[in-house]
């Protein structure tokens, strides 16, 4: 027999079209212009879920999946009895995976698979991951998922030229093994590609959204057609067969917001399967059914057969030849930096509920919580989110819930330090002290700024402070930030100075301003010949004033290094070639020459003990600033873009570039979601031979902390403060884009140009971001960046009061009786339930990536905490929803398998716990207070 499984499902984006409350109760209906025809005028997910369980109670052999968490938790809520249904995914969204951090997107599935735990138990938890609409795949979420216990994952969306390789040789299903790090088959994920991304075959919706006449089968009406259906499906079902290997395939039926009449559906489902099994007693093997893809799963494994194997990414995407989804890794680059802050200030929030103890939720400055953050932040993994391919309202509605939820934890962290310090001053937090804006440090002579740091080692971090007076070392506000900060701050200098905060604690400053302290830096017209501090050097072109060397005076290396900036003319799909214009998921430029943004030749130059830098403007509307801090062993490329002028008609992709003298052959790396990095190769994918329509557009990648090229002799690392597109296009080089301004949409069902502006930005939206610059040798590379990726991450909290701190204060705490060793990153720390904490524990360098540190590493849990004595410990997988030990997942074999398999060290005893290069542990630790 050849099995049909049927998966009845509705794809529920988390905001897209409208906000997510909006899809949830159906409001703000949409235009039909505006839509895609599966996306529906009304789409109301709490009319879905009412209408699909009604109809599941009605027959026992129906089936239905369900991703969206976050709408079904809104739905549970309000209910009025206990119901189930089946579930895939489970977390609290269908995350992104090009511009997601991989932080975050463990919070976001812990909080999803909490709730179904805690509701439904055992039987709610998933054992299959459904990301059927991502644009392109992370290797790193593979891994993440086999690590949370899931069995298999499937997806929609690959290469046109992939799916159509794949199609030939039957090998649309494969086993993932998503590390080179992690002992097979820890990251092995079995993963199955969807016939039809993930809407039904054609002549086969029954939604009211659709189209497609109904089931007839009355055959004494004129209009019955059960013969014709039979027929159809029959050519359909042993078409797909073809390009599959087992008797079992698997056809998606339902789309974007479907099934709010579920009825339609189902109906027509139920005489589907009935007719076309009839067909059996005539001699037919085709069976059809109700199925889940765990089931079909299920009977993949039984198949017992071996499996191709991959060990590279699904990225980019291109659904056909001049159509690469590139552009989205780089759209709305502020809010995708206000997601990086917000993902750092709730893991603080974390740390400082359990470091606080019950003082932080109800304390000195009233009730707060982590909660709101945290859903705010899943919410904002959503693959429309933070992936900026949403409208712009929907938009500034997730940054409106991150705003809220950084509101409620900002009471939790300021009764935090108030019961760690034992100071009750009121406490401010400044959000805009990257244009040199905060109110207090600007109006007050006399101020305290806490440094905390999240990290679990020390961190010594620069400060810059926007003060109207003098005070050890103060640098002039520059022109570019007084023109982006307009009227929300009045500054005319900025203190500089390096904190020194201990791990998982802090330190607190005591500033006060002097009339006759040191002078104000003097600013010098023109760049220097070059700025250096013990670790570092930088050189400048004299004729140009531009960067042009780069040296590392620890190991005595010297590259050359220029760094430019340049746009692309973005495609208006006016072409005899192609009709695809660039949009907010794609990428097209219209040609592979960009144009250079000259400088301007005007440029400052700064030198003080503290801080050496230059600034440079190109044009009127581009600006940077190259620093170099007293004891950074990075150089700090700053930059300003906007706003983007579109008066020329044109929309522009801004990007920079540097050159360097590199002998990269070819090959750059990227990282994946923050953790691991892969091989780029220009014009080249490792499992298909590449048709390249788009030299720039289809070598792009997402990049979520770092890139870099190499030679044998030295490795150019830049690591990134947001998740953006980047490429190695030349030999020597590495190009990042920065801010993109649209004039067209790109026809993907967003329906409107990326176009963004703003009530203090009018004329369109000025973004500001910074670049880290390391040079290193190749194997001692990861050594500087996997730290400086971390510090760009978990970047310290600074939060101020008034006057000198109160007698008797405590100015230095840490959470922990010494550092993590230097391979270890403690990746979560938070409240479990009332004497329980969740910690995830983290080895932070890949096998042989680094001399020293590619090693594993032993913590003793009992020897952690500085206030906390932990007394009992277990350990759970990935996601915390399941203890490790009852964790079983299918074995799959693959056709191909050269690695001998890693063995990790086992622990040395219960309370100290052994960590493999690239391993991720995580544990419930009962705890006391000491």
């Amino acid at each position: 027999m050849l099995n049909v499984h049927l998966v009845p499902h509705t794809h529920d984006d988390v905001g897209w079209l409208k906000t997510v409350d909006q899809y949830y109760y159906g409001g703000e209906s949409l235009s039909l212009l505006s839509v895609l025809s599966l996306s529906g005028p009304h789409a109301g997910v709490q009319y879905i879920l009412d209408s699909v369980v009604e109809q599941l109670l009605q027959n026992p052999e129906r089936r239905f999946i369900y991703v969206e968490t976050v709408f079904f938790h809104y739905w549970w809520r309000n209910q009025p009895a206990a119901m189930q249904t089946s579930f895939v995914n489970g977390g609290w969204c269908m995350s992104d995976e090009a511009t997601t951090h991989y932080s975050a997107v463990i919070d976001q599935m812990t909080l999803g698979l909490r709730f179904l735990n805690d509701t439904f138990g055992p039987c709610g938890r998933p054992r299959v991951a459904w990301h059927i609409d991502p644009f392109g795949h992370a290797r790193e979420h593979a891994s993440m998922f086999a690590q949370m216990g899931y069995d298999g994952f499937f997806f929609g969306r690959l290469d046109y030229q992939d799916r159509d390789h794949r199609r030939i040789n039957r090998d649309q299903e494969l086993l993932w093994r998503a590390s080179e790090s992690l002992e097979p088959p820890m990251a092995d994920l079995f993963t199955g590609i969807l016939p039809n991304g993930y809407n039904p075959p054609e002549g086969f919706c029954w939604d009211q959204s659709c189209d497609d006449p109904p089931i007839m089968d009355d055959p004494n009406l004129e209009d019955y057609n059960v013969d014709d259906v039979v027929k159809r499906f029959t050519k359909i079902a042993h078409s797909q067969a073809l390009m599959y290997k087992t008797n079992d395939i698997i056809m998606t039926m339902g789309s974007d917001f479907q099934y709010e009449n579920a009825n339609l559906w189902y109906k027509n489902l139920d005489k589907l399967i009935r007719y076309v099994n009839a067909q059996q007693a005539n001699g037919s093997q085709l069976n059809v059914l109700y199925s889940t893809p765990s089931c079909y799963l299920q009977e993949l494994h039984r198949a017992n057969l071996t499996w191709s194997l991959k060990t590279d990414d699904f990225f980019p995407y291109a659904d056909d030849a001049h159509n690469f989804w590139t552009g989205f890794y780089s759209s709305r680059p502020a809010l995708k930096r206000y997601e990086r802050v917000s993902n750092g200030h709730l893991q603080t929030c974390n740390q400082l509920e359990v470091l606080g103890g019950p003082w932080s939720r109800e304390g000195l400055f009233g009730a707060g919580d982590s909660e709101t953050l945290r859903r705010a932040m899943a919410v904002a993994q959503h693959h429309d989110a933070v992936s900026g391919t949403e409208k712009q309202h929907v938009a500034n509605d997730y940054a409106r819930m991150l705003a809220v939820g950084w509101q409620h934890c900002q009471v939790v962290v300021s009764n935090s330090l108030a019961a760690l310090s034992g100071s009750s001053a009121d406490r401010v937090y400044c959000d805009h002290l990257n244009i040199s804006a905060c109110p207090l440090t600007e109006a007050n002579k006399k101020f305290s700024v806490n440094v905390y740091n999240p990290l679990a080692r020390p961190v010594l971090w620069p400060v810059r402070l926007p003060v109207n007076g003098c005070a050890y070392t103060v640098v002039p506000v520059s022109k570019a930030t007084q023109q982006v900060r307009k009227d929300r701050g009045y500054a005319v200098n900025e203190l500089v100075f390096q904190a020194r905060a201990p791990p998982l604690g802090y330190t607190t400053y005591f500033v006060s301003m002097i009339q006759n302290g040191p002078p104000e830096a003097s600013v010098r017209h023109g760049p220097p010949a070059s700025i250096q501090n013990q670790f570092v050097k930088a050189t400048f072109d004299p004729a140009t004033g531009l960067l042009d060397s780069l040296t590392n005076l620890e190991t005595e290396q010297t590259i050359r290094l220029k760094q430019t900036f340049y746009w692309y003319n973005a495609s208006d799909g006016i072409s005899s070639v192609s009709e695809q214009p660039s949009g907010a998921y794609i990428f097209r430029p219209n040609s592979s020459t960009p144009f250079l943004i000259p400088s301007s030749g005007r440029a400052e130059s700064i030198q003080t003990p503290e801080v050496q830098e230059v600034r440079q403007q190109f044009g009127p509307w581009v600006s940077s600033v190259l620093r170099l801090y007293r004891d950074s062993r990075a150089l700090e490329l700053e930059w300003t873009v906007g706003p983007v002028p579109i008066e020329d008609s044109l929309g522009k992709e801004v990007v920079v570039r540097l050159d360097s003298s590199i002998r990269s052959s070819g090959l750059f790396y990227t990282d994946s979601n923050g953790r691991e990095v892969l091989q780029r190769k220009k014009d080249f994918r490792p499992t298909w031979n590449l048709r390249q329509t788009e030299p720039v557009a289809g070598n792009y990648y997402p990049i979520n902390s770092r890139a870099f090229i190499k030679d044998d002799e030295d490795q150019l690392t830049l690591v990134t403060d947001r998740s953006q597109g980047g490429s190695s296009i030349h030999n020597g080089s590495l190009e990042v884009m920065l801010h993109r301004r649209l004039l067209y949409d790109d026809v993907r069902g967003v329906g409107e140009p990326l176009n963004e502006t703003s009530d203090v930005f009018p004329l369109g939206l000025v973004v500001r971001g910074r670049l880290l610059l390391s040079l290193a040798p190749p194997m001692l590379a990861a050594d500087a960046h996997r730290p400086l990726a971390q510090e760009n991450v978990l970047q310290p909290l600074l939060s101020f009061t008034e006057g000198a701190p109160p007698p008797g204060t405590l100015l230095e705490f840490s959470g922990l009786q010494a550092a993590l060793p230097p391979a270890v990153h403690l990746l979560t720390l938070s409240q479990w339930d009332q004497d329980s904490l969740l910690v995830r524990l983290e080895h932070q360098f890949q096998t042989r990536e680094s001399k020293k540190h590619s090693v594993p590493v032993t913590v003793n849990l009992q020897k952690l905490f500085s206030t906390l004595k932990v007394v009992g410990m277990s350990e759970l997988n990935l996601s915390a929803n399941q203890w490790l030990e009852e964790m079983k997942r299918l074995d799959w074999r693959p056709n191909l398998d050269g690695q001998p398999l890693r063995k990790p060290p086992r622990d040395p005893s219960a309370l100290e716990v052994t960590l493999s290069p690239m391993q991720i542990r995580t544990f419930v630790l009962r705890v006391v207070r000491r």
